[in-house]
């Protein structure tokens, strides 16, 4: 079994923790842009359908987002690793500004769509280079240190986006759903430009165009078939069929590719790592369980618990301020001891446990044991989804950082789209036949909270134990997924983790350079 690489030595003194915590902040400001924005837009869209039009399209606003930031994902970190993470960083954030910017503008449903798919190529770079950086800025032993900060900008973008998309779509209009990213987006560009300390990469070595179209083709016909298969059409229709057939050729072709290509665009390599296999199995879970939950969750306790849909990022705090403390926490103590092996062993054991409890919930759980289960998620997803990436990059080459950074990311977020579509499916299907209708032109009436007071009690009680079951039939399934997770992390093996920060300097860039072919 092959051990992880040891960090390149420097003569150079390591840059203070302060500086370090600096140059970070630029980076998390990055990230956070990428993480609010799908949670604001989400919470404005019935105002943008009211402006716009075009209701029967609306799921592609979220869709065409999500498939370019899947399929950009693996692409902007091998660029990354060839000709430099800095400025495809800073690309990446431009990128993504000028598809808020047109977003912001757009007349039409079509327009909107096209533009958002833009910001969606942006949050790719965004999402698989910040995490490139982290680890070219702090070696795995020091990561932990740092790791409450990356906590922290999940929390504040999970709670905070729904809060501030709901007050600009009630307040300044849904334009701003888009413009208020500026801002925040050029403070990130000028701080990542002012304070990332990396030198540019000029590589001769030929972009793996073969394999990006695969990968591409492969992620956006998973990504279609899980999202329409149960809603737009039947799970054996013929078009879910054959997208699911086009992922198998495409994904074979992509393998067949990156085995001949001089500089893959996802090295094979990675995957006979022992560690990095099972992180992806890790993320993977992990990614399925904070899209479902995030999204599930508050619809459980607004539509059974009779919570207010206006303040629904507070809804989700039981769960994640303990994701930002606990990974704080272990992060630390994996600084301090270079042990980090039980934490991925206790996130797996608390996801399993948290989303079977949360699979137990009824018309009848009262909102302190809800929050007492989600408690527990939010604990076993503290101890996993930050180690999960620093296991991963302490298993591969410096030479292979942003490539395997990129893998992880891609995992993650093909596990939330994908368990997100089939919890759809599984949640309508136990919902659909409860759906009153109840309009006067026959045609049936979104289920809010209003809505729900003045049905009959009888209709009232059967679309609430509906709720209550689909929500049941989501958690099962996670917890299924989090067991998964659980015996990937009884594997993982303790590769000693690399020493001391050798970043902003730039021999941990360097070292990620490839060799030539």
């Amino acid at each position: 079994m092959s051990t992880a690489p040891t960090a390149p030595s420097s003569a150079e003194p390591s840059a203070s923790p302060n500086r370090i915590r600096f140059t970070m902040l630029g980076v998390m400001l990055a990230m956070l842009l990428a993480m609010l924005d799908n949670a604001i837009v989400g919470t404005s869209m019935t105002t943008i359908v009211g402006d716009l039009g075009g209701l029967s399209h609306i799921s592609w606003v979220v869709t065409a987002y999500a498939l370019a930031t899947a399929a950009s994902t693996p692409v902007w970190g091998k660029l990354g690793d060839l000709f430099g993470r800095k400025h495809l960083f800073l690309a990446s954030i431009g990128v993504f500004l000028l598809g808020s910017v047109l977003s912001g503008a757009s007349q039409s449903m079509t327009q909107l769509i096209g533009f958002r798919a833009i910001q969606g190529l942006g949050a790719g770079g965004i999402s698989a280079l910040a995490i490139t950086l982290i680890g070219a800025l702090v070696s795995p032993r020091e990561r932990g240190r740092y790791q409450g900060m990356t906590a922290a900008v999940m929390a504040i973008g999970t709670i905070g986006g729904p809060l501030v998309g709901g007050f600009v779509a009630d307040h300044i209009g849904w334009r701003w759903a888009f413009y208020i990213n500026i801002p925040l987006g050029l403070l990130a560009l000028v701080w990542c430009t002012v304070m990332l300390k990396l030198p540019a990469i000029r590589s001769k070595a030929r972009i793996d165009w073969l394999g990006i179209v695969l990968m591409t083709t492969t992620i956006t016909a998973i990504v279609l078939a899980a999202t329409w298969a149960g809603t737009q059409y039947a799970w054996g229709s013929w078009q879910i069929l054959s997208l699911f057939a086009l992922t198998a050729v495409a994904l074979a072709g992509f393998i067949a590719s990156q085995k001949r290509a001089s500089e893959p665009l996802l090295p094979l390599r990675v995957f006979s790592e022992r560690n990095f296999v099972l992180s992806v199995v890790m993320i993977f879970a992990a990614g399925v369980v904070m899209f479902g939950a995030t999204l599930y969750l508050p619809l459980f306790q607004q539509s059974v618990q009779g919570a207010s849909a206006t303040n629904s990022g507070l809804l989700l705090m039981p769960m994640m301020i303990p994701v930002a403390l606990v990974s704080n926490i272990a992060g630390k103590y994996m600084s301090r001891t270079g042990k980090y092996k039980i934490f991925p062993i206790l996130g797996g054991a608390l996801l399993t446990v948290g989303t079977g409890l949360l699979a137990t919930m009824d018309t009848d759980t009262s909102r302190l044991v809800a929050g007492i289960y989600m408690a527990l998620v939010g604990i076993g997803l503290g101890f996993m989804l930050q180690m999960t990436t620093t296991i991963a990059q302490n298993s591969v080459e410096m030479r292979d950082m942003g490539a395997a950074s990129a893998g992880v990311m891609l995992f993650r977020t093909v596990g939330g789209s994908l368990g997100t579509a089939v919890f759809g499916s599984l949640f309508t299907h136990a919902t659909a036949s409860h759906v009153p209708v109840s309009t006067s032109s026959g045609e049936s009436t979104q289920i809010s909270a209003s809505a729900l007071a003045k049905l009959p009690a009888q209709v009232k009680d059967a679309y609430l134990d509906a709720v209550a079951t689909g929500t049941q039939h989501i958690f099962l399934l996670a917890a299924c997924l989090c067991a998964a997770a659980f015996v990937a992390a009884l594997f993982v093996k303790e590769i000693p983790l690399r020493g001391k920060p050798v970043a902003p300097k730039p021999v941990a860039e360097q070292a990620s350079a490839p060799r030539s072919a």
